[in-house]
């Protein structure tokens, strides 16, 4: 210390040791994963020096595999060489996948025959691969996917997939609408950093869809009248079998196929891939159909899910998703099998499923181009040994559907004198329909069980001059996949 000029001298002294390598990574507590799927998610190398951050970002990315419980890490020296350790992980292997099934019988559908199969690790090697089939006579739904986490030695990943879907209704509460697809497509997933991904993909498909008067609403006859291959066929339906009572409708469908370019980024640092507690998700994905296509349209969607610790163990869980369609050149609409529905244990509890927003003229759901929800939830503690098997909430979710597209919407018909009223489902924020409530979550064999009880804040009790009530539904329940 210098008095006279107020100065302080310090000194710094490194006592140099000798740089630790790695000798070995070991991987310890699993029997069903090939040795390699590990191994290309470390970011700590054999032979390297060793770096407590690529042990912890090592540690992360094999936590996030799907079928990975939990993950323990200790860095132990070789005896005998104080410059030598061995890097090893404990894993507790999780559901790796799911198959289910049944065999059914009613006198509508006759016999129902249904399956699926998800499995996340494929013969341990780390690729996911999914197949589902329903059959009954009103809905037939066949389909494969594969995905290849890497493609390349790089991380480029691939998806397949294939489908065929025969249905008569879209959701469970629609009008009818007879909708056949054939689709097929390819997708590759590129690695721009540790946390983010830019996906291509093209895909083909072809479809047929059809309606009668009567049936069908309008508002999916007038689609069907203006766009695609557009055909009416009319049909005498004979009432009695005296062919007294008789009288005439129309059949009309719309074939048409659609070559569609799909672009996509994410940015996904959770710290596992099921019940994280910590970390953010942003997907990003727009759709735009290719020269070439029957029909024209684009689309775009946007979700964010992000944890936030804030106390202790409790963590505030955030998720937005937005996502908007439009049609293109001289396509009317989107096609209605494109819609957006919201309503239900996915987007706004205490709603029930796919029946917010535009309604048909029969009153019953007709899905947006325009689709806002978000869910806010505070998980609460749960003890250790459930941590990773099931989880608590209370939530406040908000949101609905909308339409901007030139649709023509009726409202409710009150009494027998009244006629029906045109009105409009443009984006309000006085429609975002809200609910709070409780949610409890658990990992099961057959998947994620959810189940949860809300109370909506602003429902509509019944049908108003122009405006549609709103059906709610306080427990919900639903089965979804663990992956």
């Amino acid at each position: 210390v210098n008095e006279e000029t107020k100065e302080i001298a310090i000194t710094f002294v490194v006592d140099p040791k000798n740089r630790v390598y790695v000798r070995r990574i070991n991987f310890n507590g699993t029997s069903g994963v090939n040795d390699e799927v590990f191994r290309r998610e470390m970011r700590q190398l054999e032979g390297a020096y060793l770096s407590n951050a690529a042990v912890d970002r090592s540690k992360e990315r094999v936590q996030r595999l799907p079928f990975i419980e939990s993950v323990e890490v200790e860095t132990n020296q070789v005896p005998g060489a104080a410059d030598l350790v061995d890097v090893d992980f404990e894993i507790k292997e999780g559901l790796p996948g799911q198959f289910g099934g049944g065999i059914g019988y009613s006198e509508s559908q006759s016999i129902i025959l249904s399956g699926n199969f998800v499995h996340s690790n494929f013969m341990g090697t780390g690729n996911r691969v999914a197949a589902e089939i329903n059959s009954g006579r009103y809905s037939k739904a066949f389909g494969f996917t594969h995905t290849d986490p890497y493609t390349t030695i790089d991380g480029v990943q691939r998806t397949v997939s294939v489908g065929y879907r025969d249905i008569t209704q879209l959701t469970s509460a629609t009008s009818d609408i007879d909708t056949e697809t054939i689709s097929a497509g390819i997708n590759y997933d590129f690695p721009l950093s540790e946390y983010q991904y830019f996906g291509v993909g093209v895909s083909a498909q072809r479809a047929e869809l059809l309606g009668t008067e009567g049936g069908s609403a309008a508002q999916v006859l007038e689609w069907l009248r203006n766009n695609g291959n557009s055909r009416v066929r009319c049909f005498q339906v004979i009432v009695n079998d005296s062919c007294n009572d008789q009288f005439e409708t129309d059949i009309i469908s719309s074939s048409f196929t659609t070559y569609e370019l799909n672009l996509g980024w994410r940015f996904d640092s959770r710290n596992r891939a099921l019940f994280a507690t910590r970390g953010m998700r942003h997907r990003f994905n727009v759709g735009y159909t290719l020269p070439g296509s029957d029909v024209e349209f684009w689309n775009a969607s946007y979700d964010y899910l992000q944890f936030i610790p804030i106390w202790r163990d409790f963590t505030l869980m955030v998720n937005v998703e937005l996502a908007y369609g439009r049609a293109l050149g001289d396509t009317t609409a989107v096609p209605p099998y494109r819609q957006y529905f919201a309503g239900g244990p996915d987007s706004v509890r205490g709603f029930r499923e796919s029946r917010l927003g535009p309604k048909d003229n029969f009153g019953r759901p007709y899905g947006g181009n325009i689709k806002t929800v978000a869910q806010t939830e505070l998980l609460l503690p749960m003890p250790e040994k459930w941590r990773n098997s099931a989880r608590f909430s209370l939530f406040y979710d908000i949101g609905n559907v909308f339409n901007d597209q030139d649709i023509t919407f009726f409202g409710p018909r009150l009494s027998a004198d009244q006629t029906m009223t045109p009105i409009k489902y443009d984006f309000s924020y006085d429609e975002l329909k809200q609910s709070v409530g409780i949610a409890v979550q658990w990992l099961a064999p057959l998947g994620v069980f959810r189940f949860s009880y809300a109370l909506p804040l602003n429902e509509d009790r019944e049908d108003r001059p122009g405006r549609w009530g709103d059906e709610t539904e306080g427990f919900q329940f639903s089965i979804g996949q663990a992956f």
